[in-house]
Protein backbone atom coordinates (compact mmCIF):
# COMPACT_ATOMS: atom_id res chain seq x y z
CA UNK A 1 0.00 0.00 0.00
CA UNK A 2 1.40 3.69 -1.20
CA UNK A 3 2.20 5.96 2.08
CA UNK A 4 -0.05 8.95 1.97
CA UNK A 5 0.62 9.81 6.02
CA UNK A 6 2.77 12.39 6.87
CA UNK A 7 5.91 9.86 7.97
CA UNK A 8 7.82 7.37 6.49
CA UNK A 9 9.62 6.03 9.36
CA UNK A 10 8.87 6.19 13.03
CA UNK A 11 9.70 5.52 16.50
CA UNK A 12 7.02 4.45 18.65
CA UNK A 13 7.76 4.32 22.39
CA UNK A 14 5.01 2.05 23.68
CA UNK A 15 4.42 1.77 27.63
CA UNK A 16 4.23 -2.12 28.94
CA UNK A 17 1.09 -1.47 30.61
CA UNK A 18 -0.37 -1.31 26.80
CA UNK A 19 0.61 -5.29 27.03
CA UNK A 20 -1.45 -5.77 30.76
CA UNK A 21 -5.08 -4.91 29.44
CA UNK A 22 -7.70 -4.50 32.42
CA UNK A 23 -5.41 -6.08 34.79
CA UNK A 24 -3.36 -3.69 34.62
CA UNK A 25 -0.01 -5.97 35.17
CA UNK A 26 2.05 -9.16 33.63
CA UNK A 27 0.93 -9.78 30.18
CA UNK A 28 -2.67 -9.94 28.67
CA UNK A 29 -3.18 -12.22 25.12
CA UNK A 30 -6.29 -9.88 24.03
CA UNK A 31 -4.27 -6.57 24.68
CA UNK A 32 -0.83 -7.80 23.18
CA UNK A 33 -2.99 -9.08 19.44
CA UNK A 34 -4.98 -5.90 19.63
CA UNK A 35 -1.74 -4.05 19.95
CA UNK A 36 -0.32 -6.38 17.51
CA UNK A 37 -2.20 -5.97 14.96
CA UNK A 38 -2.06 -2.00 15.19
CA UNK A 39 1.62 -2.23 14.19
CA UNK A 40 0.60 -4.67 11.45
CA UNK A 41 -1.57 -1.97 9.95
CA UNK A 42 1.02 0.57 10.40
CA UNK A 43 3.40 -1.73 8.58
CA UNK A 44 0.90 -2.52 5.90
CA UNK A 45 0.32 1.25 5.11
CA UNK A 46 3.97 1.51 4.02
CA UNK A 47 5.39 2.94 7.69
CA UNK A 48 8.51 1.45 8.60
CA UNK A 49 8.16 1.13 12.50
CA UNK A 50 10.61 0.80 15.66
CA UNK A 51 9.27 0.37 18.70
CA UNK A 52 10.47 0.69 21.86
CA UNK A 53 8.33 -0.72 25.14
CA UNK A 54 8.49 -0.57 28.67
CA UNK A 55 8.40 -2.95 31.24
CA UNK A 56 6.16 -1.19 34.11
CA UNK A 57 3.71 -4.08 33.57
CA UNK A 58 6.06 -6.46 35.05
CA UNK A 59 8.73 -4.63 37.12
CA UNK A 60 9.10 -1.07 38.18
CA UNK A 61 12.02 0.56 39.26
CA UNK A 62 9.79 2.40 41.93
CA UNK A 63 9.40 -0.72 43.85
CA UNK A 64 12.95 -1.14 44.51
CA UNK A 65 12.97 0.39 47.73
CA UNK A 66 10.31 -1.75 49.01
CA UNK A 67 12.45 -5.08 48.11
CA UNK A 68 15.48 -3.23 49.51
CA UNK A 69 17.62 -2.73 46.05
CA UNK A 70 19.90 -0.31 45.18
CA UNK A 71 19.57 1.59 42.13
CA UNK A 72 21.41 -0.49 39.06
CA UNK A 73 19.83 -3.96 40.15
CA UNK A 74 16.52 -2.40 40.03
CA UNK A 75 17.62 -1.02 36.37
CA UNK A 76 18.59 -4.35 35.27
CA UNK A 77 14.99 -5.80 36.30
CA UNK A 78 13.75 -2.82 34.54
CA UNK A 79 15.94 -3.93 31.44
CA UNK A 80 15.21 -7.64 31.75
CA UNK A 81 10.79 -7.29 31.97
CA UNK A 82 11.90 -4.92 28.21
CA UNK A 83 12.87 -8.12 27.04
CA UNK A 84 9.89 -10.08 28.08
CA UNK A 85 7.18 -8.14 26.92
CA UNK A 86 9.44 -7.38 23.43
CA UNK A 87 9.16 -11.43 23.05
CA UNK A 88 5.57 -11.39 23.86
CA UNK A 89 5.00 -8.92 21.14
CA UNK A 90 7.32 -10.37 18.89
CA UNK A 91 5.66 -13.51 18.91
CA UNK A 92 1.89 -12.40 18.41
CA UNK A 93 3.07 -10.24 15.23
CA UNK A 94 4.77 -12.76 13.86
CA UNK A 95 1.63 -15.04 14.35
CA UNK A 96 -0.13 -12.17 12.11
CA UNK A 97 2.58 -12.58 9.44
CA UNK A 98 5.07 -9.53 9.71
CA UNK A 99 8.42 -9.55 9.90
CA UNK A 100 9.80 -8.90 12.69
CA UNK A 101 12.97 -8.62 14.83
CA UNK A 102 14.04 -8.45 18.17
CA UNK A 103 17.46 -6.53 19.22
CA UNK A 104 18.32 -5.80 23.03
CA UNK A 105 21.31 -3.39 24.11
CA UNK A 106 21.48 -6.12 26.97
CA UNK A 107 22.67 -9.29 25.51
CA UNK A 108 20.68 -11.90 26.18
CA UNK A 109 21.88 -13.72 22.55
CA UNK A 110 19.63 -17.00 22.99
CA UNK A 111 16.30 -14.79 23.03
CA UNK A 112 17.33 -11.59 21.41
CA UNK A 113 19.56 -10.20 18.25
CA UNK A 114 22.51 -7.91 20.20
CA UNK A 115 21.53 -4.45 19.14
CA UNK A 116 23.67 -3.57 16.35
CA UNK A 117 23.36 -0.49 14.76
CA UNK A 118 23.65 -1.52 10.92
CA UNK A 119 22.01 -4.78 11.56
CA UNK A 120 18.95 -2.76 13.11
CA UNK A 121 19.27 -0.46 9.42
CA UNK A 122 19.18 -3.61 7.36
CA UNK A 123 16.14 -4.69 8.91
CA UNK A 124 14.12 -1.56 8.41
CA UNK A 125 15.47 -0.83 5.29
CA UNK A 126 13.28 -4.09 4.13
CA UNK A 127 10.39 -2.25 5.67
CA UNK A 128 10.66 -4.86 8.69
CA UNK A 129 9.55 -4.31 12.41
CA UNK A 130 12.34 -3.91 14.79
CA UNK A 131 11.70 -4.14 18.75
CA UNK A 132 14.40 -2.43 20.61
CA UNK A 133 14.18 -3.37 24.35
CA UNK A 134 17.03 -3.58 27.15
CA UNK A 135 16.53 0.64 27.54
CA UNK A 136 19.84 2.30 26.84
CA UNK A 137 21.75 -0.72 28.24
CA UNK A 138 22.77 1.24 31.19
CA UNK A 139 21.18 2.17 34.27
CA UNK A 140 19.83 5.38 35.03
CA UNK A 141 18.61 5.91 32.15
CA UNK A 142 14.59 5.80 30.99
CA UNK A 143 12.88 3.75 28.25
CA UNK A 144 12.13 7.06 26.96
CA UNK A 145 15.73 8.43 26.79
CA UNK A 146 16.50 4.62 24.71
CA UNK A 147 13.27 5.85 22.50
CA UNK A 148 14.69 8.98 21.60
CA UNK A 149 18.40 7.34 21.36
CA UNK A 150 16.94 4.58 18.83
CA UNK A 151 14.76 7.23 17.36
CA UNK A 152 18.27 9.20 16.61
CA UNK A 153 19.78 5.92 15.59
CA UNK A 154 17.59 5.00 12.94
CA UNK A 155 16.79 8.61 11.40
CA UNK A 156 13.24 8.27 12.64
CA UNK A 157 10.64 11.51 10.93
CA UNK A 158 9.02 11.36 14.27
CA UNK A 159 8.70 9.90 17.72
CA UNK A 160 5.21 8.74 18.66
CA UNK A 161 4.62 8.60 22.31
CA UNK A 162 1.71 6.49 23.45
CA UNK A 163 0.71 7.66 27.23
CA UNK A 164 -2.08 7.09 29.62
CA UNK A 165 -3.89 10.78 28.77
CA UNK A 166 -4.86 12.75 25.89
CA UNK A 167 -1.26 14.93 25.26
CA UNK A 168 0.97 17.77 26.72
CA UNK A 169 -1.21 19.57 29.20
CA UNK A 170 0.03 22.87 31.43
CA UNK A 171 -0.78 20.67 34.59
CA UNK A 172 -1.71 17.07 35.30
CA UNK A 173 -4.42 16.74 33.97
CA UNK A 174 -5.48 13.21 35.69
CA UNK A 175 -5.94 15.67 39.33
CA UNK A 176 -6.31 19.01 37.42
CA UNK A 177 -9.77 18.83 35.26
CA UNK A 178 -9.16 22.40 33.95
CA UNK A 179 -6.17 21.43 32.54
CA UNK A 180 -5.54 22.70 29.24
CA UNK A 181 -4.05 20.14 26.01
CA UNK A 182 -1.63 21.75 24.01
CA UNK A 183 -1.81 20.75 20.03
CA UNK A 184 1.70 21.66 19.78
CA UNK A 185 4.72 23.10 22.17
CA UNK A 186 8.00 23.77 21.45
CA UNK A 187 10.87 21.88 23.13
CA UNK A 188 12.26 24.92 24.75
CA UNK A 189 9.04 25.54 26.16
CA UNK A 190 8.03 21.57 27.09
CA UNK A 191 11.64 21.87 29.29
CA UNK A 192 11.39 25.07 31.00
CA UNK A 193 7.69 23.95 32.58
CA UNK A 194 9.24 20.76 33.48
CA UNK A 195 6.10 19.10 32.12
CA UNK A 196 6.43 15.10 33.23
CA UNK A 197 4.78 13.37 30.42
CA UNK A 198 8.53 12.62 28.99
CA UNK A 199 11.65 12.82 30.39
CA UNK A 200 13.72 15.66 29.74
CA UNK A 201 16.84 14.36 28.65
CA UNK A 202 14.75 12.16 25.96
CA UNK A 203 13.01 15.64 24.97
CA UNK A 204 16.20 17.45 24.59
CA UNK A 205 17.98 14.82 22.74
CA UNK A 206 14.86 14.65 19.59
CA UNK A 207 15.16 18.34 20.13
CA UNK A 208 19.03 18.40 19.66
CA UNK A 209 18.63 15.71 16.10
CA UNK A 210 15.12 18.14 15.33
CA UNK A 211 12.93 14.56 15.50
CA UNK A 212 9.30 15.97 16.37
CA UNK A 213 7.75 13.82 19.49
CA UNK A 214 4.11 13.30 19.11
CA UNK A 215 2.41 12.25 22.80
CA UNK A 216 -0.69 10.60 22.14
CA UNK A 217 -2.97 8.55 24.24
CA UNK A 218 -2.34 5.04 24.10
CA UNK A 219 -6.03 3.87 24.06
CA UNK A 220 -5.59 5.34 20.40
CA UNK A 221 -3.01 2.74 19.36
CA UNK A 222 -5.81 -0.04 18.54
CA UNK A 223 -6.96 -1.17 14.58
CA UNK A 224 -9.39 0.76 13.84
CA UNK A 225 -7.86 4.25 14.58
CA UNK A 226 -4.39 3.76 14.36
CA UNK A 227 -3.36 5.14 11.49
CA UNK A 228 -4.92 8.65 12.40
CA UNK A 229 -2.80 9.06 15.03
CA UNK A 230 0.11 9.73 12.75
CA UNK A 231 -2.25 12.20 10.91
CA UNK A 232 -2.99 13.91 14.90
CA UNK A 233 -6.35 13.88 14.01
CA UNK A 234 -7.02 12.09 17.24
CA UNK A 235 -5.56 15.29 19.25
CA UNK A 236 -2.24 14.35 20.71
CA UNK A 237 0.57 17.32 21.06
CA UNK A 238 3.23 17.60 18.76
CA UNK A 239 6.57 18.83 20.91
CA UNK A 240 8.62 20.22 17.95
CA UNK A 241 10.80 23.32 17.25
Amino acid sequence: MKNSLPYKRILLKLSGEMLSGPSRSGIHSDATLSLAKSLKILQDSGVTVGIVIGGGNIFRGINANELGLQRTPADHMGMLATLINGIALQNTLQALGCKVHLMSALECPKVAEPYVWSKAMDHLAKEHIVIFVGGTGNPYFTTDTAAALRASEIGAEALLKATKVDGVFNKDPLKNPDATRYDTIRYEDYLAQKIGVMDSTAVALCMNNRIPILVFNMNNLVPEKALNILSQKLGGTLIQS
